[in-house]
């Protein structure tokens, strides 16, 4: 088995492409290593939203309760994808639920962490915005189109 180090992990990521090497240095000091065993809860809507998830290998869905609908997946992420958003937003919590789908590694990028280092460095957190406010912009999409068609139905 081969160990690399969270520095290299995150620069071979397609969310940091092109990030500055700095930058990838920093947030590597947020990082740690997680598994997630086939229907794991990964974290529950409405929970404290304390960290984000870079997904190496496995499959996540992201879920929404519905009222009289049930539990509805909006959306399943796997290898190169990110996990999480709400860790950027008062009262930091989650507007989801996520559960692994199959058993899944994951870099858990720890929220707190990451919010002193963009305090302290206001472009690396104009980075990590801009490159969430574009996981979010497809999420969203994604969600509203899977409602209309749940709605229309």
């Amino acid at each position: 088995m081969v160990i690399q180090k969270i520095e290299i992990l995150l620069r071979e990521h397609p969310f940091f492409q092109d990030m500055r090497p700095e930058y990838i240095d920093s947030l590597a000091g947020c990082a740690s290593n997680v598994r997630f065993k086939a229907r794991e809860t990964v974290f529950q809507q409405d929970e404290k939203a304390n960290h984000f998830y870079i997904l190496e290998s496995g499959k996540i869905a992201i879920d929404l309760s519905t009222p009289g609908r049930g539990v509805l997946t909006i959306e399943t992420l796997g290898k190169g994808q990110v996990l999480g958003w709400s860790w950027l937003f008062p009262p930091y919590e989650w507007q989801y639920g996520a559960r692994a789908v199959e058993d899944t590694k994951a870099i858990a990028m720890d929220a707190r962490c990451l919010r002193g280092k963009c305090e302290t460095d206001p472009a690396l957190g104009y980075d990590l915005m801009k490159r969430f406010s574009a996981i979010m912009a497809r999420r969203m999409q994604r969600a509203r189109l899977q409602m209309l068609d749940i709605y229309h139905s």
